[in-house]
């Protein structure tokens, strides 16, 4: 896969720094839904002032803390031992990632993959008390495990499917280690408040976020674009399934010049 090098990062690509910042695991989450016009994702404008993909639409998520890795979280399904395998990590990493990834869901969309049991979940995240452990979240004054320990809930790890594997390209100053996941927005839960690193949301057709991209009506990074296109052919019913059959591996764009115009290329191979 071949797009242009967005504006934003024309200058930053053009210079291709010389020293290699680390990167930091990420994990980020598509949660779809069916619509009127086809299958939907929940989908978040950042903050103009961010440092990192400034005004850039993308899917619910941020880094892993160390609570993450290494907190008692209540859980039910597969265990980190799969998760593992799956995206090609420690156990340690991959319970981060997982734990990261419905976090941080929570605290962006108020969706919480999450349930009394291993066979219900979460019904209505729409009460006082969801927005409050939101907050605390967001504030990293509550842990996701003590919260979901304190509140008689298990983590829903079955309610997670694994997709992709991006890693931020080396021209840019903060870099990420990305695990995509996908998940269907549970029965009865509404996404909440807006996040503070957004200033929009909103649940968008994936036919009409293509067709906005492509004419440069809305801006995406490369990775979050190239999702998009792989799940807009499922409804939403199908994409764990369709998860179930992927190959996980890691993808890092490389900038390439043609015809003096900067392009990012991904070795995406046949990942469907």
């Amino acid at each position: 896969m071949r797009v242009p090098v967005p504006e934003m990062l024309r200058e930053r690509a053009a210079l291709a720094v010389d020293n290699v910042a680390p990167t930091r695991d990420a994990a980020t989450v598509v949660v779809v839904r069916d619509g009127a016009s086809g299958i939907e994702a929940y989908l978040l404008r950042r903050q103009p002032t961010m440092e990192f993909a400034p005004g850039m639409y993308v899917f619910p998520g941020g880094g892993v803390d160390d609570a993450d890795r290494n907190a008692e979280v209540p859980w039910a399904g597969p265990p980190p031992s799969v998760w593992a395998e799956r995206f090609g990590c420690s156990e340690d990493i991959a319970r981060g990632l997982v734990c990261a990834a419905v976090r941080e869901t929570f605290e962006e969309s108020g969706v919480l993959l999450a349930g009394p049991d291993a066979d219900s979940v979460v019904a209505d995240t729409s009460g006082p008390e969801f927005q409050a452990a939101r907050l605390a979240l967001e504030a990293r004054d509550l842990t996701f495990g003590a919260y979901l320990a304190d509140a008689g809930l298990v983590l829903r790890t079955d309610l997670l499917g694994a997709w992709s594997h991006w890693i931020t390209p080396v021209f840019e100053p903060r870099r990420f280690d990305t695990r995509f996941f996908v998940a269907v927005l549970p029965e009865g839960q509404a996404v909440g408040e807006l996040a503070r690193e957004a200033d929009r949301a909103l649940w968008a057709p994936l036919s009409e976020v293509l067709a906005a991209v492509n004419a440069g009506a809305s801006g995406m990074l490369p990775p979050t674009y190239f999702t998009c296109k792989e799940i807009a052919g499922f409804a939403a019913s199908e994409v764990l399934k369709a998860a179930e059959q992927r190959t996980v591996r890691a993808i890092e764009p490389k900038l390439v010049e043609i015809d003096g115009e900067l392009f990012l290329e991904s070795d995406t191979g046949d990942l469907a």
